[in-house]
């Protein structure tokens, strides 16, 4: 045996009574979550370390949940190509040392006139006639969450059978404490699947990291961030967005989303549709008809590139948000919470592995 990775992990002694011990040649996969982002690899780092020191690096994965369109592309300024979200959580399991046949990439899809196609968040959301909020985030859940713990099924169904038990699997997240109040008070081991098919550990290794450690960590090690962060791309100065989720993301904090709708004017406009077509403002402290008017004012951050969106899998999600706003809405509106205080004011850099999903008793996902 490794010895356990409980100790240190939470913030009292009560949390970890409540979790069993992690130990690292127990477990039989280990799901290290890459959206692109700056915490994913940080996290990822930590878990594929302690997998090495136990002999079970074999045992490691690297995955990433794209939403499409709604991720920060690649952008190509002065000739040079900064890619984006999907290319970019690509590069770093390769950087981390991970096989690239032990990289997957999932995004949901869904049947459509006898054809597999891909299933766009802001297309549910046109489809829904609301907005994902704080407790409601099919975001996380059936877009990040289900897909990736549905990639791994066959691989825990044959361990299962060849085990004789469920399949233990340690799900790593790049959650981290002074991203927000909530998470800092989330554990950092925790068991949020027990089935007889599998035992998910959700593990944030790096909980205890600061931001800027994770920022010094990244450049000392030469890993390409997401050019989100910067200034403008290529810049390396970390002076962009403080989050990199959905370019939109509706929990992001103002100066993201003031700088997002500036470099993607084009995806802010068709966010804007949605909201004027169901009456449902983009979340409740802000619609996205004030961001894009805010966004023109001359004390707004200066976007340092601005995205054309141009392209076939754009176009098609445009479409298919444009057919979905000619049908009546799927559900009825209802009055979400309108305290700011309900905002989570850094986003959600974790989304990728569906950072808030609460623990999840006896339920294959």
């Amino acid at each position: 045996m490794s010895g356990s990775l409980q100790l240190g992990l939470f913030p009292d002694e009560h949390e970890a009574a409540r979790v069993p011990d992690l130990v690292p040649d127990e477990v039989d996969i280990y799901i290290l979550n890459l959206s692109g982002g700056k915490d994913g690899p940080r996290a990822a780092a930590l878990a594929l370390d302690t997998a090495r020191a136990a002999g079970v690096e074999d045992r490691v994965y690297t995955i990433h949940a794209s939403l499409g369109p709604l991720e920060w592309p690649a952008v190509t300024v002065d000739g040079i190509r900064y890619p984006g979200s999907s290319e970019l959580a690509a590069l770093h399991s390769r950087a981390l040392g991970v096989p690239p046949e032990r990289h997957i990439e999932v995004r949901r899809t869904r049947e459509l006139e006898g054809e597999r196609v891909p299933y766009d968040l802001l297309t549910y959301i046109a489809e829904r006639g609301d907005w994902p909020w704080k407790g409601v985030l099919p975001c996380r859940s059936d877009w990040k969450t289900g897909p990736i713990y549905g990639a791994f099924s066959s691989m825990v169904r044959d361990r299962k059978k060849r085990l004789g038990r469920p399949t233990i699997c340690a799900n790593v997240l790049g959650i981290r404490a002074d991203e927000s109040a909530d998470r800092k008070k989330r554990p950092a081991l925790r068991t949020t699947t027990e089935n007889t098919a599998r035992i998910v550990h959700e593990w944030s290794p790096a909980h205890q990291v600061t931001t800027q450690e994770v920022k010094d960590w990244t450049d000392e090690r030469g890993l390409p961030h997401q050019w989100c962060y910067d200034s403008r791309p290529g810049a390396g100065d970390w002076m962009g967005s403080s989050r990199c989720s959905c370019s939109l993301c509706v929990l992001a904090n103002q100066r993201d989303l003031l700088l997002a709708v500036r470099r993607r004017p084009r995806l802010a406009d068709l966010y804007a549709l949605v909201e004027r077509v169901r009456g449902v403002p983009f979340n409740p402290n802000t619609s996205m008809a004030e961001l894009i008017e805010r966004a023109g004012r001359a004390k707004a951050p200066d976007p340092g590139v601005v995205i054309e969106d141009e392209g076939p899998e754009f176009d098609a999600m445009e479409r298919a948000v444009e057919a979905a706003l000619k049908k009546p809405a799927t559900r009825a509106r209802y009055v979400r919470p309108a305290s700011a205080a309900d905002a989570l004011p850094g986003g959600c850099d974790s989304c990728a592995a569906g950072g808030a999903a609460a623990p999840v008793s006896g339920r294959e996902v």
